[in-house]
């Protein structure tokens, strides 16, 4: 059960706490051959918030580093993957298109399998040393798979249930409690297709609860441990389909849509990826002000966003600078200011100089904030394999 010890990435973490101080020995030389290039960032663009981080990333590495970043929007992270690897193919072994990619889980473990990756680089960031590697291994272990310095964190995530209060008062924190509350409720929860990474989260959530042993899943799934494990998750899941939005015949295209459905009154309850996204949905008008995020009773799936350098990008110098400034205090607090993402930061802020640490301060507090209490436990991610075969499975019964 979910309540079980699994693959912790503590060991990893440490090994890396140790050489996190190095920095790249040459570091004026990167700013000096980068300065005055174009870095491609290939990012999902499906958040407007989001787009407006990087927006305002753009302008401040092009005052600070003279570096041109421009944000290439994805519709899926696995569309910059395939043109690497068509690239690949093609003998396109430097100036290739993408620079700098955000991505984790089995896009991660996909070009770091095929050798598609530049570095290993993370570690020498000169602010890599500020991470909190021991207290969040997610930012050294991504979905079980050690990333090795080729990625860096530079956000963090937990799922949520958001719920709106003034109709909702005692959210369900479990997914047994979350069908017999949409039993009561019908068509006033739904979740985005498996292909779209919070729909799949939501999959993989309900497997930690309904799985009888959880312990296979920090391993590749096999056959046989993917049979046994996902068996009650589907019993579950066809009882809870004909009480999600429209019967479940239909489902949005993923985060902003949902939320979107929620602040028109349609829904009471979704799931995010983003512990403040109640707080920053109130500070941006995108919910009603009862709007409240929990964490499930159990612990609830977290994990690091990274970015990566491919093989041949063309600017490497460019793109070690954008990630370098996504780990700065300036970056992360910004990012974890729920005026803007409201993102959990992936720094030990501990270990910040004073002048440093001055911009977490000017975080204001909002409502909606879950506490830590509220949030609870951090479950790790499965192995890339569950996620991958969770999303075909579903598709299949779904939508056939």
């Amino acid at each position: 059960m979910i309540g079980r010890r699994i693959f912790l990435g503590a060991a990893a973490g440490a090994a890396l706490a140790a050489r996190a101080h190095a920095q790249a020995p040459a570091w004026p030389a990167v700013r000096e051959r980068a300065r005055g290039k174009p870095v491609f960032f290939n990012a999902w663009g499906g958040d407007e918030r989001t787009n407006a981080f990087v927006a305002w990333a753009a302008e401040r590495v092009r005052a600070v580093h003279g570096v041109d970043l421009r944000h290439v929007r994805l519709r899926d992270t696995a569309e910059a993957v395939q043109r690497v690897i068509a690239e690949k193919a093609a003998g396109r072994e430097s100036g290739g298109s993408v620079d700098l990619i955000w991505l984790n889980g089995p896009n991660f473990l996909a070009m770091k399998d095929q050798r598609l990756l530049f570095g290993p680089f993370a570690e020498r960031l000169p602010n890599f040393r500020f991470v909190d590697v021991e207290g969040k291994p997610a930012t050294v272990v991504d979905f079980t798979v050690p990333v090795e310095g080729f990625a860096a964190p530079w956000r963090m995530a937990q799922i949520v249930i958001v719920y709106d209060s003034a109709r909702v008062p005692r959210p369900p924190r479990t997914m047994r409690a979350m069908l017999d509350w949409a039993r009561d409720n019908p068509g006033r929860l739904a979740h985005p297709a498996a292909r779209n990474f919070l729909g799949a989260t939501f999959l993989k959530q309900a497997l930690f609860e309904l799985a009888p042993d959880a312990a296979p899943l920090g391993r590749p799934a096999t056959d046989a441990a993917y049979d046994a494990a996902v068996a009650p998750l589907w019993v579950w899941y066809e009882a809870l389909r004909p009480h999600l939005w429209r019967r479940g015949a239909q489902f949005p295209d993923g985060g902003p849509a949902v939320r979107a459905l929620m602040n028109d009154g349609e829904l009471d309850l979704m799931i995010s990826f983003n512990p403040a996204e109640a707080a920053v949905s109130i500070a941006n008008d995108l919910l009603p002000r009862t709007a409240r995020a929990v964490g499930f009773a159990d612990g609830s799936i977290a994990n690091a966003s990274f970015v990566a350098i491919p093989y041949n990008a063309a600017n490497p110098d460019g793109a070690m600078l954008v990630a370098d400034f996504l780990l700065s205090a300036e970056a992360q607090a910004r990012m974890s200011d729920p005026r803007h993402l409201g993102n959990p930061s992936v720094l030990d802020l501990a270990r910040l100089p004073p002048e440093e640490s001055r911009h977490f301060r000017d975080i204001p507090a909002v409502p909606g904030m879950p506490s830590p209490g509220e949030l609870g436990r951090a479950l790790p991610e499965p192995h890339p394999s569950w996620m991958t075969r969770l999303a075909a499975d579903w598709e299949r019964r779904v939508l056939r």
